[in-house]
């Protein structure tokens, strides 16, 4: 059977799979809807968690970067990472004790403002909507190349799939679909590491592939023999301020994001929460201790299956040629020898942050182009694995984008239709029509997600990058010293909100207007040698600093207020803090 049959086969089970289990799971009730009827089990929660946190950025483009950019690359395995921890020890605990349905019904009852809880819902909303950029990229690039099919149609079947199970089931159907796609991540992961770690090194393993063979010397020869830096040697696509930075700000990010804290939402109680966050780090950790030796695999063998070989031999490889059809992947023979070259620098003049495939960057000898978010995708075939696997790696892919995206859907949802229309606007609304505005509430966030999907800001895992600077720099903050400063009042977690996150914004934007407004060169390169990707630790700083001034230049909050600070802090009885 051919690999795009295989294709066919899997990814239509896979997506019937998650169309019945939306349906099954469908809901009536706001509970239900919102955090799943606060009935999942810890295992099943952390898996659902560990497959809405590692979305397509983690599995399609983490490694992808890793790869082309050696050890800084690691600022995205390393913030990701200790994001997460961060966030299961330092926050969700407490955000579930609070017993609330999102992080802006916390901000808004934790400061007693419904202007506080309208920043952080529409916070949410622009966090999320950048987040599911990312993912729909990742479902259109996997669907041009392996379905053979127009970008745009796959992000929006992409859409509609997720759009099923997400409207009918909520909370409830996004988790438990998860929960599946979270098994088929991993596994469409796991297979080909394996295979070939064994298949260049002897060691099937391949965390200790890594460590008891030879293949990182190897590919630091080949690296400085043709020009680039060594792999492992760190600091040599960014600046140690920018690593810094960037890791600091996905750490901080991560426990700031709207849909992965909802997911501690929706477990039976506080013990749960904490036992769901165990399985997610575990699970989590399964796919982030193999990135870097996919990484390194991807790196090796595309460098020894492209460099020096005859063009036209290269491009009469089956894999080359399906990827040269979607343009993430071209070749230009700058010196007329027939052979190609890989060397550093850019194949093709950069325009508006995007390759200009007839204009040839002659400043360098470099002819290949490989866009970052094809290299896990392409790894199997490029080691000539079976047709199966491949289509399995593209199962993978699709899964991952699809659950991120799912619960970003609900999260933006609840924004709208629990924190904006229920708590602010409309206070007595049924419960029937609070679900009707939930559930239709989703449908401009999905027109929305797919024409980012269609004309992304930068690759996947840049993108998640953005959003997660925008949530370091916008609610976190509020987050952390909602929970640990009983002095923070309204004044100031406005305050900061608004500073932090006016900033960030308009930096990336600034430093990244190539892509967003289509500007020859960027109207500002860094901010004192930080990126876009790190310039949300920034915005945290002048969050905090701007919340903290603010708060002890205006009244305290009220005893209430204070006191319930002390309630989510200090356990007590069953351990809840309020009421239902």
């Amino acid at each position: 059977m051919s690999t795009e049959l295989w294709t066919y086969l899997l990814v239509g089970l896979s997506f019937a799979l998650y169309l019945y289990i939306g349906y099954a799971s469908r809901v009536r009730d706001t509970k239900g809807f919102y955090v799943a009827g606060r009935g999942v089990p810890p295992v099943a929660n952390g898996a659902a968690t560990a497959a809405d946190w590692m979305s397509a950025a983690s599995f399609i483009s983490m490694a992808g970067l890793i790869s082309a950019m050696g050890y800084d690359g690691a600022i995205y395995l390393m913030g990701w990472t200790g994001g997460y921890v961060l966030l299961a020890l330092l926050l969700a605990p407490y955000l579930r004790k609070y017993r609330r349905f999102t992080v802006p019904d916390f901000i808004g009852d934790r400061y007693a403002s419904n202007t506080a809880r309208a920043l952080a819902a529409l916070a949410t909303l622009f966090i999320s909507l950048v987040y599911v950029a990312g993912q729909m990229r990742g479902v259109g690039i996997v669907f041009s190349r392996f379905l053979q099919v127009d970008i745009a149609l796959g992000v929006l079947v992409g859409v509609l799939v997720v759009a099923f199970f997400a409207v009918l089931g909520g909370m409830k159907g996004v988790t438990w679909t998860q929960a599946v796609q979270y098994a088929l991540l991993i596994i469409a992961y796991l297979i080909p590491a394996f295979a070939i770690a064994f298949m260049l090194t002897g060691v099937p393993i391949p965390q200790l592939a890594l460590v008891a063979s030879d293949l990182p010397e190897r590919l630091n020869q080949i690296q400085t023999q043709l020009g680039f830096a060594e792999y492992t040697q760190p600091f040599q696509n960014k600046p140690m301020l920018d690593v810094l930075a960037i890791t600091a700000a996905l750490m901080v990010g991560t426990a700031g994001l709207p849909h992965v804290i909802i997911r501690f939402y929706t477990t039976p109680d506080v013990r749960s929460a904490r036992y769901s966050a165990f399985w997610a780090l575990l699970f989590i950790a399964l796919l982030y201790t193999t990135a870097p030796a996919v990484a390194m695999f991807a790196r090796y063998n595309l460098i020894n299956t492209l460099h020096g070989k005859p063009l036209d031999e290269v491009r009469q490889i089956e894999w080359v040629a399906k990827w040269e059809k979607t343009r993430l992947l071209a070749f230009v023979d700058k010196n007329g020898d027939g052979r190609l070259t890989v060397a550093k620098g850019n194949a093709f003049t950069m325009e508006g942050g995007k390759p200009n495939f007839d204009k040839p960057d002659m400043s360098n000898p470099n002819e290949v182009f490989v866009d970052n978010d094809i290299i896990v995708l392409s790894t199997p075939e490029v080691a000539r694995l079976a047709g199966f696997v491949i289509a399995l790696v593209a199962v993978g892919g699709l899964a991952a984008a699809l659950s991120t995206a799912s619960g970003l859907l609900i999260a933006m949802a609840s924004a709208v239709a629990h924190d904006l229309y229920y708590r602010i606007w409309n206070p007595r609304a049924p419960e029937r029509l609070r679900l009707l505005v939930g559930r239709l509430a989703m449908l401009p966030a999905l027109g929305v997600a797919a024409y980012l999907g269609i004309n992304p800001p930068g690759f996947v895992a840049q993108v998640v990058a953005f959003a997660f600077g925008l949530a370091a720099a916008g609610l976190f903050p509020s987050i952390l010293l909602g929970i640990f400063d009983r002095r923070m009042n309204q004044q100031g977690a406005v305050a900061g909100m608004v500073v932090g996150l006016t900033f960030t914004a308009c930096m990336i934007a600034l430093m990244r207007s190539p892509q967003l407004f289509g500007t020859p060169q960027p109207l500002l390169k860094d901010f004192f040698g930080i990126s876009a990707e790190g310039i949300g630790v920034v915005g945290m700083v002048l969050n905090m600093a701007t919340a903290l001034i603010v708060s002890r230049l205006t009244p305290p909050p009220p005893e209430n207020i204070q006191q319930l600070v002390d309630e989510i802090r200090i356990p007590r009885g069953a351990g809840e803090a309020l009421d239902e």
